[in-house]
């Protein structure tokens, strides 16, 4: 797997928009061979996964908290998997983290159109984490 490097957290204001960068990198295959997925844990919560990408379809899966707010896309060129945020909230101050996926890629495919929530356990190669805080 490759090695996932996130940046572009910060602090904003609520209302305000931050772009998310998860580029892999290392000797792994690049990440058009894998689902990419973004997960955030806030301070005593559990981790939750917000978002996913699939390579070849470009399915996308968003959790219910972030819906019709965040973005998320791919570059190959730059082996870079994005997530736009917009419209953040104070609840959105977290950790946010990009994993690449451990299931078949049909697989996958399958769960992002039935909007089956992620699975930590079904994903790795974590990044080390980017900090998102939304505070007026």
């Amino acid at each position: 797997q490759p090695q996932l490097v996130e940046s572009g957290g910060g602090l904003v204001h609520p209302g305000g928009s931050l772009r998310l960068s998860c580029v892999g990198s290392g000797s792994g295959l690049s990440l058009d061979h894998y689902a990419v997925g973004w997960f955030r844990q806030a301070p005593g919560k559990e981790r939750e996964g917000v978002s996913c990408i699939h390579p070849v379809v470009n399915d996308t899966y968003y959790s219910d908290s972030v819906k019709g707010r965040f973005t998320v896309s791919r570059d190959s060129a730059k082996n870079t998997v994005y997530l736009q945020m917009n419209g953040l909230k104070p609840e959105d101050t977290a950790v946010y983290m990009c994993a690449t996926d451990r299931l078949p890629l049909a697989v996958r495919a399958a769960k992002n159109r039935l909007g089956e929530a992620l699975l930590s356990e079904d994903f790795g190669g974590w990044g080390q984490g980017t900090q998102v805080i939304v505070s007026s």
